[in-house]
């Protein structure tokens, strides 16, 4: 018989009991998602406070814009130095370069300078967005992600709407500024949060600059999104300078390409983008964005001026829709975690919300509150399909070391599809009502200006006599939000990823 040493007799002493990895890894992610994505919309409430503050009215818009354009041009930086240096690190970095830029907003005597600080905070922002998708796919085994992704999406709804709230009562209450200094606490939190993340010893890609890509990609970036909120202002004044800037990026797009391809080691992953599972589901992203932000962006002017609804009235409506994409979300990413399925959620989904939209194109004047409500809440569930399975598709083929471009990808898609959608439905509403009558059209180019309180600068009057006009180009509008999800639908139904 074989001799046993005494530490073989010895009783085997039961491991210490780990934490829930849901309790580990989820508020380690979520609080630098919901800081990323609350800033894109608590500003929206404050901009007339801060135009009165610094007298630039007409360059108000300039501190949403500067935001966007920096965070979709961190999505793919971030992602490669996550790939290269790891995910924890960099989303230390990313948090602090988050931080600094909240503070020098706050302290910003100019609109100039709190634009370039808000450029600096996109570059901080774009970069948490980007690697809490990552971290995901890093920490949680392929099958689980589709729930993680689901948390993360409901996670981005209630922050989108959380943040015009708090930016109001912010305001009125301490000044806008506290809406950039209260970051300061919350990305400390962060900060604390990420520390409990587990450090990965997955081999990493090495690291090599792109310069050449990267100038021009930003240059692609900024004169795209220039020229489509240039197209958005809805002015005939404004299209020769939007033409100019959108051929510009046309042009910068080539050039990125030519040297995407020449490149060691290129910023944007070419290679990776042309897989079939991949392209096709960035395109299904921007699809989905370009539906669901435009719809978000013009429903209260139909709402107000076409139903006429009150303010109140209208945010309540908007209430079902997000809690319907939050909970769609969370639903479909248990169905991906149970049974493996992926692209069959939003084949489905986009099928019954492009018959929605159909619904409020033709139908929508004969409901009244409540079948409102109801259409949108399942619209929203409909929508809510889609995001959770997009990130799920992208990560699962692009590899377990590559994961930084992918969750980037799917960013940037979104971002890009989302503006394209937005400054298409409004030429096209611009356009028809152009065309049916020119007085309603320079009345609801104010209106877009200020979406969110456009029934209250309206008389009843004037709501009347231009509501019949603009309900007929909502008609338009809703039929090419239709067509985005019809575009969604069948990229999904020919994405050759179905089960992971």
């Amino acid at each position: 018989m074989p001799h046993e040493t005494d530490q073989q007799r010895q009783p085997a002493v039961p491991a210490a009991p780990k934490p829930p990895a849901f309790l580990t890894i989820f508020p380690s992610i979520m609080l630098p998602m919901f800081l990323a994505v609350v800033d894109q919309t608590i500003v929206a409430t404050a901009l007339p406070a801060i135009a009165a503050a610094t007298g630039e009215v007409e360059r108000a818009s300039w501190i949403v814009v500067s935001y966007l354009i920096a965070a979709t041009v961190a999505a793919p930086i971030y992602g490669r130095l996550g790939d290269s240096f790891g995910r924890r690190k960099v989303m230390f970095s990313a948090l602090g370069v988050f931080m600094v830029a909240s503070l020098l907003c706050a302290m910003a005597p100019t609109i100039e300078l709190l634009a370039l600080a808000r450029v600096l905070q996109g570059l901080g922002g774009g970069g948490l967005m980007t690697l809490s998708q990552a971290l995901v796919g890093e920490t949680i085994p392929p099958r689980e992600r589709a729930r993680y992704q689901g948390y993360l999406a409901a996670v981005a709804v209630c922050a989108n709407t959380f943040g015009p709230v708090a930016g109001g009562f912010l305001t009125e209450h301490f000044g806008w500024q506290s809406i950039f200094l209260v970051n300061i606490p919350i990305g400390l939190g962060a900060m604390a949060l990420t520390t409990r993340l587990p450090n990965s010893t997955a081999e990493r890609l090495p690291w090599r600059a792109d310069p050449g890509g990267l100038f021009f990609f930003t240059l692609f970036v900024a004169t795209t999104l220039l020229a489509l909120e240039q197209v958005q202002h809805v002015e005939l004044a404004s299209l020769p300078l939007g033409g100019v800037l959108f051929v510009t990026g046309i042009v910068a797009l080539l050039l990125l390409v030519r040297q995407e391809n020449r490149a060691a080691s290129p910023l944007i992953p070419l290679a990776l983008l042309r897989q079939p599972a991949i392209w096709r589901s960035d395109a299904l992203a921007a699809c989905h964005g370009a539906a669901l932000v435009s719809l978000i962006t013009f429903l209260p002017v139909y709402l107000e001026v076409v139903r006429g609804f009150t303010p109140s009235t209208t945010g309540l409506l908007l209430v079902p829709l997000t809690i319907g994409i939050g909970t769609g979300s969370l639903v479909t990413g248990r169905l991906v975690n149970t049974t493996g399925l992926t692209t069959v959620f939003p084949t489905v989904g986009l099928t019954l919300c492009t018959g929605n939209f159909i619904v409020l194109a033709f139908f929508a004047s004969g409901l009244g509150t409540t079948g409102l409500a109801v259409l949108l809440l399942l619209t929203g569930l409909f929508m809510g399909t889609v995001m959770g399975v997009v990130q799920v598709s992208v990560q699962s083929a692009a590899g377990q070391m590559r994961l930084g471009e992918a969750a980037a990808s799917v960013q940037f898609s979104r971002s890009i599809g989302a503006a394209f959608g937005t400054a298409l439905v409004a030429t096209l509403l611009f356009g028809v009502l152009a065309i049916r009558n020119p007085d309603a059209a320079a009345v609801f180019a104010a209106m877009v200006e200020h979406a969110k309180n456009a029934g209250a600068t309206l008389s009843a009057d004037q709501r009347a006599a231009i509501a019949g006009d603009i309900a007929s180009a909502f008609q338009a509008a809703f039929l090419l939000m239709a067509l985005f999800t019809t575009g969604g639908f069948f990229l999904a139904l020919t994405n050759p990823l179905r089960r992971i």
